[in-house]
Parts: C-alpha cells; sequence; structure tokens
C-alpha cells in the first residue's frame, strides 16, 4: 500500500467524517471526527464477522501507519508551532510561574503518583509489571496535550488568563514531558543497574535546556529574515523552514524538538504582530497556519479513531483502564493544587482555577504516540489499551464538557 494512497483515504474520510460532524452532529470539529472514527471501527470491527473482507482491507489500512513516526516525526512540529503562534509572550509572561511550576514540577509530581498507583494495581491484580515500566507509563502520561487543548478551548470559552494558564502549562509540559519519557526509556532499556542520578539529570538537562535555547536562536533569526522583507510568500516559506528543518535538526543533536519550535513560534508570533509583519503578511500567515492546524488536527483525531482497529483488547486491562482514568484525575489534581497553593499569596487565581486546570487537562495523541513506541517487551499492549481508554474519556467526556464547567464555576 502506497503512502499516497493511504494519505489519500485518511484524506478522504476526514472530509467525510468533517462533513457529517458539520452538517449533522454539530460538536468540536475534533470530537466530533474522533468520535465518528470510532465508531466507525468498532462498526468494521463487528461486520469483520460478517463480512470479513471489509474488516482485512481496514485494518490492512491501519496497520500500515505508523501513528507514533507519523505525529512525533511530521506532525507534531507543524500543530505544537501552529499553537505557540497564538500565544502573545507578554501574556504568557504574566502567568510564567503557574506555567513554569505546573509544567516541570507538575509533571514530575503526576509521574511518581501515577506510576505507583499503577504498580500497585498490578499487584492487586496478579500482574507481574516492573515498577520501571509503570514509571515509564506514569512519564507518558502525565503531560497534558495542546493538540488536544487549543483544539476543544477555542470554544470553551473561559477566561482569558487561565486559557494561557492552560495552553501555556499544556504546550511547555508537552516538551518536557516527551523528554522525560526518552530518559526513562532509556534507563528502561539500558536497565537500572547502569542508572546514575548525575547522568541523567545531565541528559535531561542538555535536552530540555538546549532545546529551548535552540528554540529562541530559531525563533530570533527566523524574526530578523522577515523583518528584512516584505513578501508573504517568503515569510510563510520561512516559517515551514523553521518548523521542519528546525525540529529536524533539534533531534538530530538530540534536544528536545517540541520545546524548540514551542518557543520559536512564540517569538515568531509575538514580534510578528509588533513588528516584522505587514498587514497583509500577518492575515496570509495566520490563515496559512490556522487553515494547517485544523486539517493536521482533524487528520491527527481521525488516526486516534482508527487505532481502535488494531489495539488488542484485554477485559482484565480494560478494569485497569477504568481505575486509571479516576488516578490520572486525581494526580492532575495534586499537580495542580500543590503549585496554586504554594503562589497564591503572590499570584491571583480564578477562583474556580483548580477545578477547570484539573478538568482541562486533557490527554491526546501524544500519549497515544508514546506509548506505541514502547518496545513490545515492556509490556506495551498492555499500556497502549490504557492509554486509549484514558484518552478517549478525556477528549469526549472532559472536552465536551469543558465548556460548560466553565459556565456553572464562573
Amino acid at each position: 500500500m502506497t503512502v499516497y494512497y493511504i494519505i489519500s483515504i485518511l484524506i478522504f474520510l476526514t472530509a467525510v467524517f468533517a462533513y457529517i460532524n458539520d452538517r449533522l452532529i454539530k460538536w468540536p470539529p475534533t470530537i466530533g471526527i474522533m468520535v465518528i472514527a470510532l465508531f466507525s471501527s468498532i462498526l468494521l470491527a463487528i461486520l469483520g464477522n460478517l463480512i470479513p473482507v471489509i474488516s482485512s482491507r481496514a485494518l490492512l489500512l491501519v496497520s500500515n501507519i505508523n501513528f507514533e513516526q507519523v505525529l512525533m516525526k511530521i506532525m507534531l512540529s507543524f500543530l505544537l508551532f501552529a499553537g505557540a503562534l497564538h500565544v502573545d509572550a507578554g501574556e504568557l509572561k504574566k502567568e510564567k510561574w503557574p506555567v513554569m511550576l505546573m509544567a516541570t514540577a507538575g509533571t514530575f509530581i503526576s509521574t511518581f503518583l501515577v506510576s505507583i498507583m499503577a504498580y500497585y494495581l498490578f499487584l492487586f491484580l496478579h500482574l507481574n509489571i516492573s515498577y520501571i515500566y509503570c514509571l515509564l507509563f506514569g512519564a507518558l502520561i502525565s503531560p497534558t496535550d495542546p493538540i488536544a487543548v487549543m483544539g476543544i478551548l477555542k470554544q470553551a470559552g473561559i477566561p482569558k488568563s487561565l486559557e494561557i494558564k492552560i495552553t501555556g502549562e499544556s504546550l511547555f509540559n508537552d516538551g518536557v514531558g516527551v523528554v522525560v519519557f526518552l530518559t526513562i526509556l532509556e534507563v528502561a532499556i539500558n536497565g537500572t543497574d547502569k542508572f546514575s542520578v548525575g547522568n541523567t539529570a545531565l541528559l535531561f538537562l542538555k535536552e530540555a535546556g538546549g532545546g529551548l535555547l535552540f528554540g529562541a536562536v530559531l525563533g530570533y533569526t527566523a524574526h530578523l529574515l522577515i523583518k528584512s522583507i516584505d513578501n508573504y510568500r517568503v515569510e510563510v516559506l520561512i516559517t515551514l523552514a523553521v518548523v521542519m528543518c528546525g525540529y529536524s535538526l533539534a533531534d538530530h543533536f538530540h534536544l528536545s524538538g517540541p520545546l524548540a519550535i514551542i518557543v520559536a513560534g512564540i517569538i515568531m508570533g509575538t514580534k510578528g504582530k509588533k513588528e516584522g509583519l505587514s498587514e497583509i503578511s500577518r492575515d496570509y500567515l495566520g490563515k496559512f497556519w490556522d487553515l494547517t492546524d485544523e486539517i493536521f488536527n482533524a487528520i491527527l483525531f481521525l488516526l486516534i479513531g482508527l487505532e481502535m482497529l488494531v489495539i488488542k483488547i484485554n477485559p482484565t486491562i480494560m478494569i485497569v483502564g477504568g481505575i486509571m482514568i479516576v488516578v490520572v484525575l486525581l494526580a492532575r489534581w495534586a499537580c495542580v493544587a500543590l503549585p496554586v497553593l504554594f503562589l497564591k499569596n503572590w499570584i491571583r487565581f480564578e477562583k474556580n482555577a483548580v477545578i477547570m486546570l484539573t478538568w482541562g487537562g486533557l490527554r491526546g495523541g501524544l500519549s497515544v504516540a508514546m506509548a506505541l513506541s514502547i518496545p513490545e517487551a515492556m509490556h506495551r499492549d498492555e499500556f497502549v489499551l490504557i492509554t486509549y481508554i484514558i484518552v478517549v474519556f478525556s477528549i469526549i467526556v472532559q472536552g465536551l464538557t469543558i465548556g460548560k464547567l466553565a459556565q456553572k464555576t464562573a
């Protein structure tokens, strides 16, 4: 099955499901597309018993798509840059302490809480899964997904200051979360006997700190280039080069690509609004990245729904997944409540900040992609199913109710 054939089918399905959602269901586009794809996957699985050829063709299509590679190596950089362009550095600076604490300390707190609860839950159910693998699961499920969050917050109608907190945190804890996950994965692969706190901390600082610095250089360089010309076609090409080449270079030098692209996007978006871009260029650039964001988001959520076809179902693990929904929410509450408690004497928080930050911490395709990247020997099938259950609940239940929750708690 050729790449062009697969892309054509994905675009066709995305267009069909987007039309059905817009005409009949009228949910936020990303949620509507994912739900239709999810139900289509279940329907295809049922029809497979009656008409095997239909199920086998669908299974062949989905199995030919490397979800982890497609998201982590291709789509993620575009989606993060498109989201970061809309974040004003000045507004983000006002919320820097909550964002910084939740994106770093909050991610670590959640990782350890989830991993400990998962480990003892597996023990209770007589499932022999080492703690290092549970820690790996805690790392992949703890970051809130900026792609899911930003796509849904657009229509949630929450206060701007709270939206900046949620968006800023989800952007940066995404980058931090990926670095934490990759660091733990390396420890798990090499063996805990070779673990060194110093080396691990150095690796983390190199990837995260290096990614932030590289992103700043990238963003300022691109801004200066754009500032020196007035041609929207060339300016769009420069942003594309930043996203594609910047992410690849960061990956090549073992720096955090997500953090680099986020910082570059924030700098270019903020500087571009104030200087360097004409009104026409700003309009074209904004529309180009808004459209790119919408299309990639739609395809991503379609893929999440279709992934149901290739996930191995295990009733016991499904029960674990249901319990872990509650565990992940409690861990999320803890990693929000502690920073808020620590900062409330210096920073003003909205009265509904803790509950909104907790419920607005959506998990999405990033967690599924990281789960799929785990080697099979590390209980990948079990963790993929648990992650999928949490992600589906997060996007459908939390995503559809966050707007109403904002209105009730306002």
